[in-house]
């Protein structure tokens, strides 16, 4: 059996465990089976791969949210929709110690029946692969500016190694397929370390550059520093509310989505419990909304309404051949790229489970999968014309459901509790706000583009 797919899927009876406590037994007889006698992954180790999971390109759009919203009501939102995924996530880990369920399409089945657990591996697919494709569209437009960045003088003629595709096809054939193919997520955990110190170094440079982009910026950045736009407003925002504001919440949801990695690795955790994967989420949601916090004040306050929808963009423009800024490129993408294999690991699964029910494991499905999402993912993000398009649908639609749609709706389906306890209450609270920001943000994108047109 691999990448946790079929497991639980004949959801065993909870009377079949006896002499043990349920909240660890279901997971841990999930687990056994998967790993087939390894220790499993460290807590550690399950933080980093949560943390990565969370943290890709999401980063680079939030200081654009702020602009958008004002320093004081991002801080109030970001605080609310991390709040929120930390409880949806809660919720996910008690129905499956309710249910001996370890997967998040066998949730739809059990709440839904067949039409449940289709829509949920239909959602998780849109969801990776857009964010899968937010990621190599970086990799698109920025890697080819840091190489530049490395070399001197002028470049005769139109290098391979300065366009962006050809260097998206190489990266994706030599690096994110080979890790894609691997067997089991924890195998990332190493990776996952490694993306995160690169995503630390990011923020700390982040703090250093505010000082190092003069305000208001620069009109002609390619005369000299001596021209600025009079325009140019270097007074902080508290709040802000604008036709941008609708990209802000779901460019949220769309940074702090892990919830289809949470049950992953929840099955390859060492001695797995409720109680440790919530301490494991809550401690990658925690660091995460950190660092969110601080790249966005201060990319923010380096650009203020001057900031990209991709906040390195702008660091390239305005300080083009700064060594520290070029180093600190190259960390990010490594970090963004490393973060698209395990992305990959739930798109793979859903698909497979669309499209093979009940099939049992097989390399030759396995690798064919993973060559065909790979090649739609490295084909949308060559075409894909903005970043913001991908945070901003991917966010309104997919992401909303599955941080606050489905896990309130599933729990309110399959708890057994009283419709009027206060934990059945907060799901169909989550449910509601979930549903209203997604119509909502959805509503206002349609109409701005309707307006850019």
């Amino acid at each position: 059996m691999n990448d946790y797919e079929g497991i639980n899927s004949a959801q065993p009876d909870r009377t079949s465990i006896q002499g043990h406590d349920v909240t660890e037994s279901a997971p841990l007889l999930a687990n056994r089976n998967l790993t087939q006698g390894s220790p499993g992954a460290s807590f550690g180790s399950s933080v980093f791969n949560l943390m990565n999971a969370i943290m890709g390109s999401g980063i680079l759009g939030l200081a654009y949210a702020m602009a958008s919203t004002g320093i004081i009501g991002f801080c109030i939102l970001l605080i609310i929709v991390a709040s929120l995924a930390s409880y949806s996530i809660h919720l996910l880990l008690k129905m499956c110690d309710q249910t001996a369920i370890t997967s998040y399409e066998d949730l739809g089945l059990r709440a839904f029946q067949k039409p449940g657990k289709v829509l949920v591996a239909s959602t998780i697919l849109i969801q990776n692969i857009g964010a899968m494709s937010s990621y190599l569209f970086i990799i698109k437009s920025e890697l080819p500016t840091a190489i530049a960045g490395f070399l001197s003088g002028d470049q005769s003629g139109d290098p391979w190694y300065l366009d962006g595709r050809t260097i998206l096809i190489i990266t994706a054939v030599c690096i994110v397929l080979p890790l894609a193919l691997l067997p089991k997520i924890g195998f990332l955990g190493y990776t996952s370390g490694i993306s995160f110190l690169f995503m630390v170094y990011f923020v700390i440079v982040i703090i250093i550059k505010k000082w190092s982009v003069p305000c208001p910026l620069p009109q002609n950045v390619t005369v000299s520093y001596s021209q600025f736009s009079n325009s140019s407003d270097c007074v902080p925002k508290l709040f802000a509310i604008s036709s941008k504001s609708a990209y802000a919440i779901p460019t949220m949801a769309f940074s702090f989505l892990c919830h289809t990695s949470v049950l992953p690795i929840y099955c390859e955790l060492r001695r797995p419990s409720k109680s440790r994967m919530q301490k494991v989420a809550n401690t990658g949601i925690a660091f995460s909304f950190l660092m969110y916090l601080v790249s966005a004040i201060f990319g923010y306050l380096t650009f203020f309404d001057e900031v990209d929808s991709e906040l390195l963009q702008g660091y390239g423009q305005y300080l083009p051949h700064d060594v520290v800024i070029m180093t600190v490129r190259i960390s990010i993408l490594l970090a963004v790229l490393l973060t698209v294999p395990l992305i990959h690991f739930p798109a793979r699964k859903a698909f497979i489970m669309l499209c093979f029910p009940g099939r049992p494991f097989s390399w030759l499905i396995h690798i064919v999968v993973t060559i065909g999402l790979v090649t739609t993912i490295v084909l949308l993000a060559i075409y894909v014309p903005d970043i913001r398009n991908v945070f901003g649908i991917v966010g309104a639609t997919t992401s909303t459901c599955l941080l606050f749609v489905y896990p309130g709706l599933f729990y309110l389906k399959i708890s057994s509790e009283s419709f009027r306890s206060l934990q059945k209450l907060s799901a169909l609270a989550l449910l509601v706000f979930g549903v209203c920001v997604g119509v909502l943000s959805l509503s206002l994108i349609i109409s701005n583009w309707v307006e850019s047109q």
